[in-house]
């Protein structure tokens, strides 16, 4: 997905975070038609289909620390003005959520560092699980993530 396509003038020239009235129409559709019990969140399990449905490839630790960020209730749910946040701007997000798992600012995300994420937001993955996520991200085999 080009990111660029769906960010107006503005976004494009000035730096800001606008976007296209078609790609903000796109945001709050995929909203609406995610909220499947229709109290205006989006808990896990919506906000992952409903970022997919706009062409964000997004794993399960990125909900998550998404979900923990924005969650201003503490409800393990997004509400649509957060969810237009960070459908809006991904790319800021997912620096962000880098930022966390890459806890000593070394620019790479190690077993060590996603174990302490996954241990921090009490997740069971045991130590071949968490290779195995790192593994499908490493591009040049020295197991880390970039």
């Amino acid at each position: 997905m080009n990111l660029n396509q769906h960010y107006g003038q503005s976004g494009n020239e000035n730096g800001d975070n606008s976007v296209s009235a078609e790609y903000m129409a796109e945001i709050k559709e995929a909203f609406g038609l995610f909220d499947t019990d229709r109290d205006g969140h989006l808990d896990f399990y919506e906000f992952k289909v409903a970022m997919r449905a706009l062409g964000f490839d997004i794993k399960k630790p990125e909900i998550l620390e998404l979900l923990r960020i924005y969650d201003n209730s503490n409800s393990g749910k997004i509400n649509l003005a957060n969810f237009i946040t960070i459908s809006k701007n991904p790319i800021d997000e997912y620096r962000k959520a880098f930022r966390l798992f890459d806890n000593n600012g070394s620019g790479v995300i190690t077993i060590d560092s996603l174990s302490r994420v996954a241990e921090e937001l009490g997740e069971s993955l045991s130590q071949e699980e968490i290779k195995s996520m790192i593994d499908e991200f490493d591009m040049d085999g020295d197991g880390c993530s970039k």
